[in-house]
């Protein structure tokens, strides 16, 4: 049995709290912590220290774009809306060579990794062809690292997916690479479109086992794919895990709208990742200083039970010019946004146990994670944990000169 001293354990980050022990404290608990084996035990009251420490899960990065990270500075002058960015990177894919790649998206997985996280999903722009492009291969080879879970997930259109064997033969590349990942972009496209394309990445995704990760409504106004999305999964009975980014449309829905869409929401069991970063630097984009957040409705989903995630998205390219990989990053400017008002430890969820689950990860709950999942961090506080950048140490990797 092993033990690490005066620890504080934020409670939502608990899966049975009230068995768990130690001493309410704030958002906490807090007492020594047990573990034995590679597997927690429990807390135990403890004499409180001047500087007790917090435990936790690593993070999980469920949003990124590592194909595209890092290019700002040959980007020229960059600035504008989701169409202006999408153009400027587009003209970019010229520079993606092997090596282009690898650099880039290996100082983007050493940045996730610094970061305190052990699993990753990163979109990969797919292209025209049923075949993985250039950088699915190289962010394949790359995803070596056993310390770091990556996944891999296709980012096409969904007029694209609309056509029955571009979809399958798609479907077909990634089921055969580990950690692969079906996605779509939904925005505004024809209605055909959209039913044909949502039906056939349903069934494909049924067919080959793979998760479902959707861009949808990334715009302010009245955008409704993630109801189609909501509609399309509850029709296909998928029981697969499925995660919607953005989704920013949502704040100009009315009550109503929101509750029927919030039901559905429930029914098909979908998580809704904010990317706060990205989506506030290219919504409502005006002359002058903006007066609209381009975020999702945090608060009303997470009121509702639906499953919220924060993520990094783009950093250092057209779509964003500054970002971090970094997750508690994200959380840290949602919670000024969004108004995710304390105590800060209701919303560690966004970026540990709920990031995990959107992607299909077992939930990284402190009182029942292996060892190894677990991380510890010089901080008092949770909200001193979201506004710092204190490294997390995994406990596994604890020496006598860490244990007090």
């Amino acid at each position: 049995m092993t033990v690490l001293h005066d620890v504080l354990v934020p409670r939502a980050l608990i899966r049975r709290p009230e068995a768990f022990g130690g001493a309410p404290t704030d958002d906490c608990l807090r007492g020594d912590f047990y573990f034995s084996e590679g597997k927690p035990s429990r807390l135990e009251p403890a004499q409180h220290s001047d500087t007790p420490r917090m435990l936790l899960p690593a993070l999980t990065e469920a949003h990124c774009h590592l194909d595209k990270c890092h290019s700002i500075a040959r980007l020229g002058t960059v600035g504008g809306d989701l169409t202006q960015a999408i153009e400027a990177q587009t003209e970019d894919k010229a520079n993606w060579t092997q090596e282009d790649l690898t650099c880039r998206m290996t100082r983007g997985l050493a940045e996730l990794k610094a970061a305190g996280c052990a699993a990753v999903r990163s979109h990969i722009d797919w292209g025209h062809e049923a075949a993985p492009p250039l950088a699915w291969s190289v962010l394949q080879d790359l995803s070596t690292d056993q310390n770091l879970t990556v996944q891999t997930a296709a980012l096409t259109g969904i007029p694209q997916l609309a056509d029955p064997v571009f979809c399958n033969g798609t479907a077909k590349h990634i089921a055969r690479a580990p950690g692969g990942v079906l996605g779509a972009f939904v925005l505004h496209h024809d209605p055909t479109d959209i039913d044909a394309g949502l039906g056939n990445i349903f069934a494909a995704a049924d067919r080959y086992a793979l998760p479902l990760d959707f861009h949808v409504d990334e715009g302010l106004g009245s955008y409704n794919g993630l109801e189609a999305i909501c509609d399309a999964a509850i029709a296909a009975r998928f029981e697969g895990p499925i995660l919607c980014g953005h989704a920013v449309s949502l704040i100009d829905r009315d009550a109503e709208a929101m509750a029927r869409l919030t039901d559905k929401l429930l029914r098909a069991g979908i998580h809704i990742c904010a990317l706060p970063t990205t989506n506030l630097y290219l919504q409502d984009r005006r002359q002058g200083t903006p007066n609209r957040r381009g975020l999702t409705r945090l608060l009303e989903l997470h009121a509702a039970g639906v499953p919220i995630i924060v993520a990094s998205d783009n950093v250092a390219d057209a779509f964003c010019p500054v970002g971090q990989h970094d997750p508690r990053a994200a959380l840290h400017l949602a919670v000024l946004a969004a108004h995710l008002d304390p105590p800060v430890g209701h919303w560690l969820p966004a970026i540990t146990v709920n990031a995990a689950t959107g992607i299909g990860l077992d939930p990284p709950y402190v009182d029942d994670a292996p060892i190894t999942a677990l991380r510890l961090c010089e901080v008092a506080s949770t909200a001193e944990f979201v506004r710092t950048q204190a490294p997390l140490i995994p406990i596994h990797t604890l020496t006598k000169a860490y244990e007090k």
